[in-house]
């Protein structure tokens, strides 16, 4: 280089500082946008140990089964002595219009991204992007509901054991407090050997609920003027069959948390393993195996729905149910204690603990995967978002402050959960119903028109009753909305690009500069005929004092989709009117330049000047449209993005602005 090919060195600028021990503590382990991480959604990378579709299953089995321990509770005090026959109405939506839905989803989204990703492709710019965030909004409400709920429902498990020690009682908050702590803190050791965990708590739980569900079973068989009684209340309350059955399909909503775990098991398919002949683009045996592991565990947690709903309501009185009973959020466990003694119920709510507990885990992870996955990549979050730590403590005070608020409640958070649930179970028939109708598949397409009205109404109706949900969802849709904004307006100065690439034309227009500098003219790509051309290269040789014999270089940025951040840049070199053109497609003119800049200068080793023109116009509006629209004032945040991407200034290309 030569002593014009780069900047004398700035005594004033800063220097780079030392990263204290906790903060590289807590940085450790960054993730990329795509979530790869250890946990149950992570993608693994090609030399880790993939598993059986039926270990998965458990792994996603701990949040869907565990509502075992919850959900008969609840389906009894909101739906009463119809509980049965509103199970049967939310199994058959489970089996004919959930099913369905996720295993087309598993077909469409094989890298685990979700309905949510689904739904981006066809929404794409600002809209999708404010979209996606509201859905995100609905997702975190499930995961951290789920967390607090679990670990609400575990205590209530714990100090309702005839054994448990006095003073736990009237402690439910500390206790849930103290589990979410717990749960924080294996996040922050780490989250390993999740899979082998989850096979033995799902194995243990479900053989002890087998055991209690047959025992209940043969009870109700056996006192005969148990079902008379409930049949009876039927009659009574609703006046003939047809009404009760009328009624059931009015109060199903209610019982929509039994719809849980779809959603999270989609998300694990990376950690399936497929056939030898998989590809990337087409991995079919994964894709199998996802469904198979979706259909399996629907049926499994449909006859325990059926089975459970019935017995319980059978054998349990009603006022058990009420807030303050023993069965109040644990009905199964009240039969395990009253049919087969206290040493064998308290074996029973161990189990449901240990389930209730490490769903919160499958949770937590969920929003692990969920929030690098997307926001970062869209520039609406923090850097340090892409690490685990930083976000466990966050989630993990949020979920303090909604236990806290809810007063560990389970009842109370019920309608938050279903919200949640019901949303993204309805946006994923909304996607698969728009990607049938595209790909025209007249049948599929109204045949999931169908669900997804179904789960339109059943949200809708859910709303209506229980309108906390929804404002609990709102609270989170609103901060993530409002942070996420901060965070890309925060990060306007960054560079977005992840990789850029010269093709053999653009690196050929350089090679005339054998000593540098490299001095490029920047464009608006508006504006291309020859006169214009001309005239931008009279009035930079002016301004700036170019050489003579200078052979124009000019850049040039097609702004595509401003919404978005992190992309790849591919720089062509393209001949026009007889002028050599770097042109490149981007979401942001100043970052796109500032990033072509940088990589010429480490692909080149020269110094590259780039050449602006003053932009027109009131300087907050272009401060505005450069938020939106990517454009604006390019010549001033051009060279503070490369102030902020270089901090040495004899390595930092030249802006000039005449």
């Amino acid at each position: 280089m030569t002593t014009l090919s780069r900047p004398p060195a700035d005594p004033s600028a800063p220097r780079p500082r030392t990263k204290s021990t906790v903060k590289n503590w807590l940085l450790v382990g960054l993730q990329d946008s795509k979530g790869s991480h250890q946990g149950p959604g992570g993608v693994p990378t090609a030399h880790e140990k993939k598993h059986t579709w039926w270990q998965v299953m458990c792994l996603t089995g701990v949040d869907y089964f565990s509502t075992l321990g919850y959900q008969p509770a609840i389906a009894a005090l909101a739906a009463g002595v119809i509980s049965p026959l509103a199970t049967l109405v939310l199994v058959a939506i489970t089996l004919l219009g959930a099913l369905p839905v996720y295993r087309r989803v598993a077909g469409e989204s094989h890298r685990g991204e979700g309905s949510i990703a689904m739904l981006e492709r066809l929404m794409p710019r600002w809209g999708g992007k404010l979209f996606v965030l509201v859905l995100l909004g609905f997702a975190a409400t499930d995961f951290m509901i789920t967390m607090t709920l679990s670990a609400a429902d575990a205590t209530a498990h714990l100090i309702q054991n005839p054994i448990a020690p006095s003073w736990l009682q009237g402690q439910n908050v500390l206790i849930t407090l103290f589990l979410l702590a717990m749960l924080g803190a294996v996040f922050l050791r780490g989250f390993k050997e999740a899979i082998g965990v989850a096979v033995l708590i799902v194995a243990v739980y479900l053989s002890l609920n087998v055991v209690v569900l047959a025992v209940s079973v043969v009870e109700v068989f056996t006192h005969p003027v148990a079902v008379d009684n409930w049949w009876q209340a039927i009659s009574t309350s609703h006046g003939n069959p047809l009404l009760a059955v009328g009624f059931a399909l009015l109060v199903f909503p209610k019982l929509a948390l039994g719809l849980s775990g779809f959603e999270t098991g989609v998300a694990v398919m990376p950690q399936i393993r497929g056939h030898a002949r998989d590809t990337e683009d087409n991995p079919a045996g994964r894709i199998a195996g996802t469904r198979k592991l979706l259909t399996t565990a629907a049926l499994i947690m449909s006859s325990f729905l059926i089975v459970s709903s019935f017995t319980t309501v059978v054998l349990i009185p009603e006022q058990e149910f009420q807030p303050g009973g023993q069965a109040n959020g644990r009905a199964l466990a009240f039969l395990a204690h009253d049919y087969l003694g206290v040493g064998f119920g308290t074996v029973y709510d161990i189990s449901t603990i240990a389930i209730l507990w490490f769903a919160g885990a499958s949770a937590l992870a969920g929003l692990l995967n969920l929030v690098p996955r997307y926001l970062p990549r869209y520039g609406m979050a923090p850097e340090w978002a892409r690490a685990v730590r930083p976000l466990v403590l966050v989630f993990t005070l949020v979920a303090f402050l909604v236990t806290w608020l809810f007063d560990a409640d389970v009842d109370a958070q019920g309608g938050a959960y279903a919200t949640g649930v019901l949303v993204l179970m309805t946006s994923a028939a909304v996607a698969v119903t728009l990607s049938a109708r595209r790909k025209r598949q007249r049948k599929r397409t109204v045949g999931f028109g169908v669900v997804a009205v179904v789960f339109i109404y059943t949200t809708v109706a859910n709303i209506i009753e229980r309108p906390e949900g929804i404002r609990i969802a709102s609270v989170f849709i609103l901060g993530i909305i409002v942070i996420s904004l901060l965070s890309r307006v925060g990060r306007s100065f960054e560079l977005h690009a992840t990789r850029v690439h010269l093709d053999s034309e653009a690196l050929e227009f350089m090679s005339d500069e054998l000593d540098g500098p490299i001095r490029i003219i920047a464009h608006e790509p508006l504006r291309l005929s020859a006169e214009a051309y001309r005239q931008k290269l009279e009035s930079a040789m002016e301004v700036s004092h170019l050489p003579v014999d200078y052979r124009a270089l000019f850049l040039e940025v097609v702004v595509d989709d401003s919404s978005d951040f992190e992309t790849e840049l591919f720089v062509r070199g393209v001949t026009r009117h007889g002028y050599r053109i770097l042109e490149v497609h981007g979401p942001v003119v100043p970052n796109t330049i500032a990033s072509v800049l940088l990589h010429i200068r480490d692909v080149t080793g020269l110094m590259p000047h780039v050449y602006f023109r003053w932009t027109e116009g009131n300087p907050v509006t272009n401060l505005l449209r450069f938020l939106a629209f990517g454009e604006g004032e390019i010549a001033p945040v051009t060279r503070e993005v490369l102030r902020e991407a270089e901090p040495d200034v004899t390595r930092r290309p030249w802006v000039h602005v005449g």
